[in-house]
């Protein structure tokens, strides 16, 4: 018998948005694998694959509670640890969707958010490390800048919006890839990494793809009009940034790359996320444009810094796309199309740009900051950097496997 109460189509639309969501980071350990050298494809892939354990462990524990627990201005509280207090028939908030259900939508978002740095630091961390920076990287960074943003912390009481994680999820990640590779510095065996496996990415991206509509889309929790409109809005964005980054690097190389439509397509969903459920249809396309133009420009200054190192683009992609997401939401942002949102600079308030551009120049500094932190405090206790031997052939050293017999 049904609970009363409850409304079952959303909490199946919920339900398939958050296993959506999960599938988006063996997505990403595809996409991710594809693009490096053979003797770092099991490597790269762990390091998602790992996530999918450790994170989603902490979420039950702990992850949930400081997120969603309490309004305290910067965190949450211990009141929901292991999920205490919360019957499999609460309902959330005002909503007919069971707590649970949010829960586990919340979850993959937490998951995946540690997940996408990784591909900056390729090579140079040891697998034991990782863990210790992943466990510490979601309670000092992750939890508190999701609290902020959307569990009643400062910048949500404040008026600041991030429809599916532009700050949340792509700036912190791509501020964080970021400062690892400052405090790695460069990889000692650069010429091994080209792409090894075209296809393996081409299926990455589709699995991030089609993960993407729950992400964006399943970020409204209900299925309704503004559903739809996140759910188109994700879809044009990334056509549109993938096409145009494709002619740009059609334009240098005189060669019509797959890659750089792929990795087009990953910025223009990683910058319209933030937006998505926002803005209209016509600036989502223009959001997908900037994200293009933008994002492709950053990647080549980064590339070409000498000091700089970050293997798969990550801070270009997902840093840059994800901040520049919640300045395009500053700006675009229609009260026509969600009474729930605002309206932007262009539309005559510029009060919401500035709460916006704060808030992503904040949060952005202090996930960069922790970061660097981070890694030095585990560094005390747990080697961090690879010796030369492990970056030359990390799946043997570090896993005792090979993609490739």
């Amino acid at each position: 018998m049904a609970n009363v109460g409850i409304n079952t189509g959303d909490t199946a639309f919920l339900l398939i948005s958050a296993a959506l969501v999960l599938l988006m980071t063996p997505g990403l350990a595809f996409f991710y694998a594809g693009m490096v050298g053979k003797k770092s494809i099991i490597s790269i892939a762990m390091q998602s694959f790992v996530s999918m354990g450790v994170s989603a462990i902490m979420w039950i524990i702990v992850g949930y509670s400081l997120v969603f627990s309490g309004n305290g201005p910067f965190i949450g509280n211990l009141n929901h640890v292991f999920l205490i207090g919360i019957s499999p028939t609460a309902l959330l908030g005002k909503t007919h969707i069971p707590v649970y259900a949010f829960v586990a939508f919340q979850m993959m978002f937490s998951i995946i958010t540690p997940a996408l740095a990784t591909g900056a630091f390729l090579k140079r961390v040891t697998f034991k490390s990782y863990i210790f920076i992943l466990i510490l990287w979601q309670l000092l960074i992750y939890y508190p800048v999701a609290h902020m943003i959307w569990g009643g912390g400062i910048f949500q009481q404040w008026g600041v919006l991030d429809f599916a994680g532009g700050i949340v999820v792509h700036a912190t990640a791509g501020l964080a890839a970021l400062a690892s590779v400052i405090y790695l510095g460069r990889r000692k065996t650069e010429c091994e990494d080209s792409p090894s496996n075209l296809p393996l990415v081409a299926i990455g991206t589709a699995m991030l793809w089609f993960g993407w509509f729950g992400f964006n889309a399943g970020s409204e929790l209900v299925a309704n009009g503004v559903t739809t409109l996140a759910f188109l809005n994700t879809d044009i964005a990334a056509a549109v940034a993938g096409f145009t980054w494709l002619l740009l690097e059609w334009g240098g190389s005189k060669k019509a790359k797959s890659l750089a439509f792929m990795t087009g397509s990953v910025a223009g969903l990683a910058t319209v996320t933030p937006a998505a459920g926002f803005v209209s249809v016509p600036s989502a396309m223009l959001i997908g444009l900037a994200a293009a133009l933008i994002c492709y420009g950053m990647v080549r200054v980064v590339n070409n810094a000498k000091k700089l190192d970050d293997a798969l683009d990550v801070f270009g992609v997902h840093g840059v796309g994800g901040i520049l997401g919640i300045l395009m939401l500053g700006l675009l942002g229609e009260l026509a199309f969600n009474p729930h949102g605002a309206n932007g600079l262009f539309f005559g308030n510029p009060a919401f740009f500035g709460k916006e551009f704060t808030a992503a120049a904040t949060l952005s500094a202090y996930a960069f900051v922790l970061t660097l932190f981070i890694f030095w405090i585990v560094h005390l206790f747990v080697r961090v950097k690879a010796t030369k031997e492990e970056e030359e052939n990390p799946d043997e050293a570090m896993h005792g496997e090979t993609a490739y017999s």
